[in-house]
């Protein structure tokens, strides 16, 4: 299976882009040990409380029930033991798209390399090697040492059941669209003609320039004119222009450039129409008048 190529964003950043076959890029920020730790604690209590509840009913049965059937509650005891322990992760992660009650309480989850969503295979095959990350266990107390190691020698964090079955946590973040950028005053006609009709500026630098507008009202204004000049010459120098105020410039600019991103489309025809009325017809053309009777003709004049 082709995996999507991941952009290499250096050894300290924990953010990870995944370039999808189609050039779409996804932007991902991975867990690291001490947000995992959280949820794993949270996960581990509500994993003490149901094998209690469940303890508790199976004593309780098998006191009831007679020793002999006791007897029989241990050994289901030990196979709940094992269920909720193996089968928590695999349960929630598969129904809840790669999360579990702790990760959902410290907005994490599980996906793959590639950016997509795990499955049930998946689940199984991180959460089976489990084991081998909790070692060393001392006294039955799992340490997560092997685990701790491996995550600290890979740049996404991943343990070994993340290497094993090709997944990896990340942060789930929710961004707000930002609201239109708008210039006080309105750009006039004369200013929006200066410019090209498609100003020679990447998206990159649109993104930025996009960045610095909207932090303008929240920056003092010895600050935004600095940051306003060491800017706005480069683009000046590219298209020949001068301006006064370099952050109109900007401002002008970015409106420009998103002007021409617009493409214009005719307007869609009309959902209902009104018949227009039935024209009447022409009337009919009158009659041409008959040709008067010839005199009649006169003795001996020829016919």
């Amino acid at each position: 299976m082709n995996r999507a190529p991941e952009i290499d964003r250096g050894p300290l950043d924990n953010t990870t882009d995944i370039e999808t076959p189609e050039h779409i890029r996804f932007r991902h920020r991975t867990a690291g040990p001490a947000r995992r730790a959280g949820a794993y604690l949270l996960d581990g209590l509500i994993r003490v409380a149901a094998m209690f509840i469940c303890f508790i009913v199976l004593m309780a049965f098998g006191v009831v029930a007679g020793a002999d059937t006791g007897k029989a509650s241990g050994g289901l005891a030990l196979l709940v033991f094992f269920a909720v322990e193996w089968g928590y992760y695999v349960l929630f992660e598969t129904i809840w798209s790669g999360r579990t009650p702790g990760k959902r309480a410290a907005r994490l989850r599980v996906v793959k390399v590639d950016g997509t969503p795990i499955n049930f295979i998946d689940s199984v095959l991180r959460n089976l090697v489990r084991a081998a990350d909790l070692l060393p266990a001392p006294g039955s107390i799992p340490t997560y040492g092997v685990g701790l190691v491996v995550m600290s020698r890979d740049r996404r964090f991943r343990r070994l059941g993340d290497l094993v079955g090709g997944t990896m946590v990340v942060m789930e973040e929710t961004a707000r669209v930002g609201a239109a950028l708008t210039m006080n005053p309105p750009a006039s006609r004369e200013e929006m003609e200066v410019f090209p009709q498609r100003p020679p500026v990447s998206a990159e630098e649109m993104e930025a320039v996009e960045l610095f507008l909207r932090r303008c009202g929240t920056l003092a204004p010895a600050r935004e004119a600095e940051l306003a000049q060491m800017v706005a010459p480069i683009f000046a120098d590219r298209m020949g222009l001068r301006y006064h105020d370099a952050s109109r410039f900007l401002a002008l600019l970015y409106q420009r450039v998103i002007g021409a991103q617009v493409q214009t489309l005719p307007p869609p025809p009309p959902a209902v129409e009104r018949k227009a009325p039935p024209t009447p017809p022409a009337p009919p053309a009158p009659p041409a008048p008959a040709a008067p009777p010839a005199p009649p003709a006169a003795a001996g004049e020829a016919v």
